[in-house]
């Protein structure tokens, strides 16, 4: 990271990748200007020219996530360690510092090895946490000499979500009665289970990292949540509740235990005993198991209060007594994006630092993703294709807002835009773009830069 001084505001830069192709760069603009980076992805397959991208549009870090059974195939020690995962990831770091670009690295984006699935259910199960945390160990002991930022998980309420309550992704687990094809499950109890897994699982990687290496390599850790905003449906008093309630549900889930040792008043008095109880002990692990949160933030929704209480069937779908949507009275809370879940609402980011400035003390912050993709559209020319100027207009209105915050006193540090090449988006496939940098897919996966990456150029320029 670095800090340049000048006579006039303090530029402080830093750069992350999200998962296997995210990446951010950023400049953080303290006093006049706004705080600022680009992000994008990275390939597999063209190390060196993707590296030159970053370089070339002034990025100073790069954040990836290392996949667990590429270093252990059978998730465990005991199991071996691929020598060839490690040299890989050994020269993409070494790639990236030779370019005078940090590595800030991501341990977990919802990839547990197929090994531990199938032995006893992954994160289903406790036994997941040793294993983690050897894993964990394993690349702090292999890598940590040269990487100084570390991320435990990425948005663990999304792979709780996708794979634990709609089963759109592996696992692919819910309740039978959804009738959504699921492979098995209980959308009332696992979701539950899952995250206090990860919760100890983050927990005790964080613990050994700063037991054994923390002082030596001079590094940070955390972990990085995914949150909307939640706007009342109406100013009545249940409503503004129930967006509380739907904060908690998503965003609390995670950073209550991480700063207050247990969950959020609003889920132990819903859920119940279907909420995994902390010990002493465990709760003492993970509150303040973090130097830094990241923050992933896209969206916004109204809240709007729902009596579920009577529901036959136990959801955590409708546990929170909330009803969320993307519209009022007809009116979409903001433009939509190419994604059906994505509607622009940039004050959002600023309404969540906030909140968390005011509920949780302040933290460390990174926004470690943010961003707006668009459909791929074939029958568009190159040139029309590149025209990105509505993901320029979003970029600078989350910057404004960004920095109102940061003025506000909230202790943001670093921001992470989504992403810097085109990448495979999940379930969308290759039929939407969030990049700042086009890839033809027809072609080679050449790259070319859209308005937006040139505009991002100019914006870090010092």
């Amino acid at each position: 990271m670095t800090l340049l001084h000048s006579t006039g505001p303090v530029f402080q830069k830093i750069l992350f990748l999200g998962q296997h192709q995210r990446l951010i760069s950023m400049k953080v603009l303290q006093k006049k200007v706004v705080e600022d980076q680009v992000h994008g992805t990275f390939s597999l397959i063209d190390i060196q020219g993707d590296v030159r991208i970053m370089k070339k549009m002034g990025l100073d870090a790069y954040r990836f996530s290392i996949s667990w059974s590429r270093v252990l195939p059978k998730g465990k020690l005991s199991g071996g360690v691929n020598k060839e995962g490690i040299k890989y990831y050994n020269k993409l770091i070494n790639k990236l510092l030779a370019r005078g670009l940090q590595p800030f690295v991501t341990l977990f984006h919802w990839d547990p090895p197929q090994a531990l699935e199938d032995e006893y259910g992954a994160f289903l199960s406790p036994h997941i946490v040793d294993d983690f945390r050897d894993y964990a160990e394993l690349c702090f002991r292999e890598f940590g000499d040269r990487v100084k930022h570390w991320i435990t998980l990425n948005e663990p309420s999304s792979y709780v979500k996708y794979g634990y309550i709609n089963g759109k992704s592996p696992p692919g687990r819910c309740s039978s009665w959804q009738q959504l094809n699921c492979t098995g499950g209980d959308s009332g109890t696992e979701p539950y289970l899952v995250s206090h897994n990860q919760l100890l699982a983050h927990a005790s990687a964080v613990k050994v990292y700063k037991q054994k290496y923390q002082k030596v390599q001079k590094g940070s850790i955390g972990i990085s949540l995914v949150s909307d905003w939640y706007e009342p449906f109406s100013n009545a008093r249940h409503d503004r509740d129930a967006a509380q309630r739907a904060l908690d549900f998503i965003f609390g889930w995670f950073v209550d235990p991480l700063t207050n040792g247990d969950y959020p008043h609003s889920m132990r008095s819903l859920v119940g005993d279907r909420l995994p109880i902390f010990t002493k002990e465990q709760s003492k692990l993970v509150k303040g198991s973090f130097d830094f949160l990241g923050l992933n933030y896209y969206t916004a929704n109204y809240a709007a209060d729902s009596d579920h209480s009577k529901a036959e069937n136990k959801s955590y779908l409708t546990d929170s007594q909330t009803n969320t949507s993307t519209e009022r009275n007809g009116i979409p809370i903001g433009p939509k994006a190419a994604s059906d879940w994505l509607y622009v609402y940039p004050r959002g980011i600023r309404d969540i630092l906030l909140y968390t400035k005011k509920k949780y003390n302040n933290p460390l912050i990174f926004i470690t993703e943010n961003g707006i993709d668009e459909f791929n559209d074939a029958t568009l020319s190159l040139k029309e294709a590149l025209a990105d100027n509505y993901r320029i207009d979003f970029y600078y209105q989350h910057f404004q807002y960004l920095h109102r915050a940061i003025k506000d006193g909230v202790n943001v540090k670093g921001y992470f835009a989504w992403s810097l090449l085109d990448n495979f988006e999940w379930s969308n496939g290759y039929t939407v773009r969030f990049g700042i940098n086009y890839v033809d897919y027809k072609n080679g996966l050449k790259r070319h830069p859209k308005l937006s990456a040139r505009w991002f150029k100019k914006f870090l320029k010092p």
